[in-house]
């Protein structure tokens, strides 16, 4: 289902009218407002069980030249805030999604410390994106999901570490170039670009 069609249970607002960006979110180009990012977030939780990964990242509207250097490589995208979200709610469009909540939630749990934490955290990214039985598993070679059951007998912050590389390259491979070349991406560098000249 696309992000402009509706499910039976959706209830729409009667003014057509969305706003540019709502009051957590400058992104002019993603479907948050507000009512949207609670029902979605509400929806994420019960599909998830890593409620920690925000449906946005809290971050400053991008400059135009940040928003052309998301063009320039892959790593300056995926190294600022904005470029994720914008490239998320791309991924989004495309069903995959789970590649950026992935690897988001590796990221995460490279920076916690607590052993009994990381425990908690590893098994909960088994079980959301590498379990065969997880309607959000990610595509990953049967090399690195046999090294991933290895480590998970004592996990710890860096059990993820192969996988995510493989995840960061196949987004890079093929989701990346779709990217610079969709409306999504487009249309925020327009208009980043017309808000600069105007001021």
């Amino acid at each position: 289902m696309s992000r402009h069609e509706t499910s039976p249970t959706t209830v729409q607002p009667t003014s057509n009218h969305r706003p540019n960006a709502c009051c957590f979110c400058w992104c002019c180009c993603c479907s948050c407002s507000w009512n949207e990012d609670r029902e979605r977030a509400w929806r994420a939780s019960r599909e998830t069980k890593l409620e920690t990964i925000p449906n946005c990242e809290a971050c400053a509207k991008p400059t135009p030249e940040e928003v052309r250097g998301w063009a320039q490589s892959f790593d300056k995208l995926m190294k600022s805030p904005a470029g994720r979200n914008v490239f998320r709610e791309f991924l989004r469009t495309e069903y995959s999604e789970e590649n950026m909540l992935f690897w988001l939630a590796c990221e995460e749990l490279k920076n916690e410390c607590n052993k009994h934490t990381i425990d908690e955290k590893a098994r909960m990214i088994y079980e959301d994106y590498i379990s065969i039985l997880s309607p959000k598993e990610v595509s990953l070679d049967s090399r690195v999901r046999e090294v991933i059951n290895r480590k998970m007998q004592e996990p710890s912050s860096h059990t993820f570490d192969d996988a995510q590389l493989q995840i960061y390259t196949l987004m890079h491979r093929d989701s990346y170039p779709r990217f610079l070349n969709s409306a999504i991406y487009k249309s925020l560098l327009q208009s980043v670009s017309r808000s600069s000249s105007e001021s």
